[in-house]
């Protein structure tokens, strides 16, 4: 097995101390509620003060396993000591110059490395942002100024974002999109994942409301992350491939959750051996630090100086965070997420078969779900987060997407025993449920 090069100060299983939340807890989720935004969606009262690996400790010495890596960003798990090396020796040279009006090295390394193993033929060339959204946004004004274009497809259970352009491409749920309209328009979403999807594209909306030649992009997520964890049935991806090529469409690829090894591969469309004409990316990408990063084609990515450009995207600090983490997810990270993935989904397997209100497990490498069902086999959100609470009071951190799934998208570091400790803490969880 992979050995991971971390001295873990913590315990490398969770170790409750207090009632949850604790005092300190409690105190400054107080704080919290009379200063911050009520749109932030918080599924318990963890109130963090370090991480190390997959552990994280709260204000009050609780100490739980990290399941979520904070919604699949810190990919070489928390406070990785090469990737701390790597911003403290940056950060003592130079914090910021904004890389769209200057040169630096670590983001033309950055580009460089990333250039070289993106799933194009002829390299890539890399616009730097600060996250996946902006990564999305960006890509649809590449889109369109590439092709001339105006219209774009997107999926029903995508998620792409919350700024306006991101945000019109989202269908996840209502609450992300209510009282925002009007929405950017000339989108349209169809059902994610099924080849019925793409005929009714084909046969239906292509020759009545949906003139393929003035279609700039098609928007897919290889893996749907907020939607559920959803992998597309087989063939669906190359599909989008033929009918873009045939109707010299842009297929999009958000790899914004499922990248940087998060599957085992450094981009989940990888698997698929399908070839994108833009990959979005973000999240785990520099392993906790704000970055996210577009790539394309050469021959794509030709928009004018100015046409496209950004004060922050491209940090010093982040980039050489970002290739600390390049280098690590290449040195065994993605290796072992797909060996631990598979110890998971076996796990995951024998769960469903004890006890049916989880389903088999879906996904690939440490993108993995299952749903939670009532006696009628329905999606049950209701169960779904009682589990996520009865969890997190247990000292495990799991975080919900889709209708009723819960998702398993801890840091690439994790170990077996680690895989064990969460699989045994759900048994006992849906155990109590269950009696």
């Amino acid at each position: 097995m992979l050995s991971i090069p971390i001295d873990i100060g913590l315990p490398r299983s969770p170790h409750i101390v207090t009632s949850l939340p604790g005092p300190r807890a409690k105190a400054i989720v107080e704080r919290d509620r009379a200063v911050t935004s009520p749109s932030y969606t918080r599924d318990y009262p963890l109130v963090v003060a370090r991480g190390e690996g997959c552990m994280v400790e709260d204000v009050d010495g609780n100490v739980f396993l990290d399941m979520t890596a904070g919604i699949a960003v810190t990919a070489t798990g928390h406070a990785h000591p090469e990737v701390v090396q790597a911003i403290q020796e940056q950060a003592a040279m130079l914090l910021h110059m904004s890389g769209t009006d200057f040169y630096y090295e670590p983001m033309v390394e950055l580009a460089e490395k990333l250039a070289v193993r993106a799933p194009f033929p002829n390299g890539a060339r890399v616009f730097f942002s600060n996250s996946g959204t902006e990564s999305n946004e960006g890509a649809i004004k590449l889109a369109r100024y590439y092709t001339g274009r105006s219209l774009i497809v997107a999926f029903l259970g995508a998620f792409h974002g919350r700024t306006y352009g991101a945000m019109s491409l989202t269908a996840s749920k209502t609450v992300q999109r209510a009282n925002f309209g009007p929405l950017l328009p000339g989108v349209t979403h169809i059902p994610y994942g099924t080849h019925a999807s793409l005929d009714y594209l084909e046969k239906q909306l292509f020759p009545t409301m949906l003139p393929p030649k003035e279609v700039a992009a098609i928007i897919v997520e290889a893996i749907q992350g907020e939607g559920g964890y959803i992998v597309p049935e087989d063939g669906f991806l190359e599909r989008i491939r033929e009918i873009c090529d045939r109707f010299g469409i842009l297929m999009i690829v958000d790899e914004v959750q499922s990248g940087m090894g998060r599957t085992g591969r450094l981009f989940a469309i990888e698997h698929w051996g399908v070839m994108p004409d833009i990959i979005t990316t973000a999240k785990g990408i520099a392993s906790g630090l704000p970055l996210g990063a577009i790539l394309a084609r050469p021959e794509i990515m030709t928009w004018q100086p100015g046409s496209h450009a950004t004060t922050f995207g491209g940090n010093p600090v982040a980039c050489a965070a970002a290739i600390a983490t390049l280098r690590l997810l290449e040195s065994g990270l993605m290796a072992n997420a797909t060996q631990m993935g598979e110890l998971l989904q076996a796990g995951l397997h024998r769960l469903s078969q004890q006890f049916p209100q989880i389903s088999p497990p879906r996904g690939k490498g440490l993108m993995v779900a299952v749903d939670l069902l009532d006696s009628q086999g329905n999606f049950d959100p209701m169960l779904r987060n009682r589990i996520l609470q009865e969890a997190f009071l247990r000292g495990l951190l799991l975080l919900g997407c889709g209708k009723a799934a819960i998702r398993f998208c801890p840091p690439l570091v994790i170990d077996s025993n680690q895989i064990q400790t969460s699989l045994q803490i759900l048994f006992e969880v849906l155990a109590e449920i269950q009696s």
